[in-house]
This record gives structure tokens, sequence and C-alpha cells, in this order.
């Protein structure tokens, strides 16, 4: 199992002093923060992608391929690409040069995005945004699995005879997840295609996520890849640590309430008793991580989201040293009474071994010359 943290990149003020990062604070601070997931011992470092205030990374490999290059294990990953408003053609070569470059260490998640008007800045139209979504990953999933592509769909101008370059790494594409919160469309794309689901359940009750799991799983079975219970599924997490649960709580309630993504609503008591919301010790995140098992199956990757709502950097880092503490415990324990048939998350290694040895089981035998 993968454990790991997502960034959304937001520029908000700390609204403990009114203070606010630049941009360029902002994004060194992103940086810092991969680092230390690797020095802690977590697996994979996301950065979302986003094109408009108060949000930075609108060029996620750009600082993956920089991080890259600072580190030696960390999974570089999205949370998310913006599979409806960029073209196809420059996903497939942007990640397959940063898989030349991370040595393999890359996958990502594809997604509709949730800023409306992201989409006629790129000459789209948000009404189209699930057909978009659909019509592009299809054409992604050639481009990296044919030498040359001829195609014609609705929302691009036609390919003939193309070779998207570089061609990925061992011939082995990046392996994608789908992120949704709330759109069965992209659950059941998943699944047609084999890929991971990644469902974002940081904001909804867990019964609302349940139902698109579910259907994932389903519907993963149903297309061959497997068993339901062998369906690849990622979760995310919030979490604010402190020694003591009570200065955790003391300390992040003006955040919470501050927050543009979910300030100045629930209370932060309701939003941690119905989210996976957890503020409170290192052992109240272990209890509650755990328990997402018993909601929805074993699974192969957990993301915390760490660096929100105007927590200072120095904060953060802190939170990652606590985390790294928790994720040691969480493998332990996740690791008991997990069924030998559940697979572990992919990776570059495994994949390329998946299909080595694919290709040997349907490779001719030898004539028996004797």
């Amino acid at each position: 199992m993968q454990f790991g943290i997502f960034t959304v990149g937001d520029v908000t003020a700390d609204p403990t002093t009114g203070t606010a990062p630049s941009e360029h604070e902002r994004i060194k601070a992103m940086v810092a923060i991969a680092l230390k997931a690797e020095e802690v011992g977590l697996d994979v470092f996301a950065t979302g992608e986003h094109h408009n205030p108060p949000f930075v990374p609108s060029s996620p490999t750009t600082m993956l391929g920089y991080i890259a290059a600072r580190t030696e294990r960390l999974i570089l990953s999205t949370s998310t690409t913006l599979i409806t408003t960029n073209d196809p053609v420059k996903i497939a070569e942007d990640f397959a040069m940063l898989q030349h470059l991370a040595g393999g260490r890359v996958d990502l998640m594809m997604g509709r995005g949730n800023t409306g008007p992201v989409y006629p800045w790129f000459g789209q139209d948000i009404r189209q945004g699930i057909a978009l979504a659909i019509e592009n990953y299809a054409l992604l999933h050639r481009l990296w699995r044919e030498e040359l592509v001829d195609w014609e769909g609705k929302f691009r101008t036609p390919l003939q005879g193309f070779t998207s370059t570089p061609r990925p790494l061992n011939g082995v594409p990046p392996f994608v997840w789908h992120g949704s919160i709330r759109s069965p469309e992209i659950a059941e794309q998943a699944a047609y295609y084999g890929d991971g689901f990644f469902a974002n359940n940081i904001f909804w009750p867990k019964e609302h996520f349940q139902r698109l799991i579910d259907l994932y799983r389903r519907r993963f079975a149903h297309y061959g890849h497997g068993t339901p219970e062998q369906a690849i599924v990622g979760l995310g997490g919030q979490v604010f640590i402190r020694p003591k649960s009570q200065d955790a709580v003391r300390e992040f309630r003006p955040y919470f309430d501050n927050a543009p993504v979910y300030g100045h609503g629930p209370s932060l008591e309701e939003f941690t008793r119905d989210t996976p919301l957890t503020v409170g010790s290192p052992q109240e995140v272990i209890d509650k991580t755990l328990t997402f098992r018993e909601s929805f199956g074993d699974y192969q990757r957990q993301l915390f989201l760490v660096d929100h709502a105007g927590l200072p950097p120095k904060t953060v880092l802190e939170q990652l040293d606590h985390l790294g503490e928790v994720v040691r415990a969480l493998r332990t324990e996740f690791a008991k009474d997990r069924p030998a048939t559940v697979p572990d998350a992919p990776t570059h290694t495994s994949l390329v071994a998946g299909r080595d040895a694919e290709a040997a089981t349907k490779a001719p035998s030898s004539p028996d010359l004797s």
C-alpha cells in the first residue's frame, strides 16, 4: 500500500497573521514539502493543476521534473491532470518525458476540474465535460500504446499517422488514476480501461463514495480485469496532528474556520465526524484512517492533504514529521489480514514485469528436436 500527500497549491492568507505567501514562496514551499515527504518515508507526492488565482500549479510536469531531480524514491503524480482542457497529445508527450527523466517514478490522475471559467480559456465548453473526458482519454490511451495513430473525434483536429514522442519508458505508459468526487461516468471509465479509481472523499459523507467505489469495483470485474476486490482504489484524507489532541484542535480551528474550501459552513466537529478530516493525536489519525478499509475495502493508495488553509510552511513540515510516524504504524496495521489476492499499487517496475510475464506466456514454445 502506498501513502503520500497531495496539494492543491492554493495561496491562502494565514488567518492568525493575515499574511499570505507570494506565488514564488508558495511554489518553493511545495518543493520543500515534496522533499520532506521523501525524507519521512512517504511514497507519493501529488500536485494539482490549476490555471486561476489563488492557485499556482499551472505546470505540474515542470514542478515534478524539478522534484524528480532532487529525489530518489518518491513517486511523482498529479492530483489532477485536466483531461478536459489539455490536449491529449501534449499530455502524452509531457508525461512520457517526465517518465524518462524520473526513471519511471511517475503516474497521474485524470480529472475534469471544478473551476468553470477554465473551460472557455482553453476553448472548451464545461457542458461537454464528461464527453471531453471520455474522448480525450480514449485518444491519450492510444497515443501511449500505438506507434502510428489515426484519429478523428469531436473536440480536436484529426490525426493521421501521428507518433507521440518520446515513447513511454520501456514501452510501458504511466499508470493512470481517474479522480472523481461525484461522477459515476468517471468510475465507469476507470473500470473500462482497468485503470485506478481515486475517490477524493474529503468533503462528503462516506456513503456517497461507497456507491462510487462499489460501482467501479463491479464494473472492473465486468470488463474482465479481475475480481471486484482486485480493483485499484485510492482515497483522500486530511489531517492536522499534534502530540496532544486538544493542542491540535486549538491550533487548527482558526485555519478551518477561515479556509476558502470549507470554512463558514459545518463546524470543525461536524466536519471531522462526517468526513475523513482528522484533527488530533497520531493515534487518533491512525484509528480514523484504519476505518477507511471497513467502509471501502482493501485499497492501494492513501493520500493526505496537509498544506492547505494558509498553514505556514514550518507547520506543514512539522505535520510531515508526525505523518511519517503515523504512516509507519499504518503500514503495519493495513498489512494485517490483507488477502494475498489484493494487488499492491502499480509501479513502473511492476507494470514492466507484468508486461514481460504476459509476453512470455504468449510466446510460442520451441519445437522439440530430440
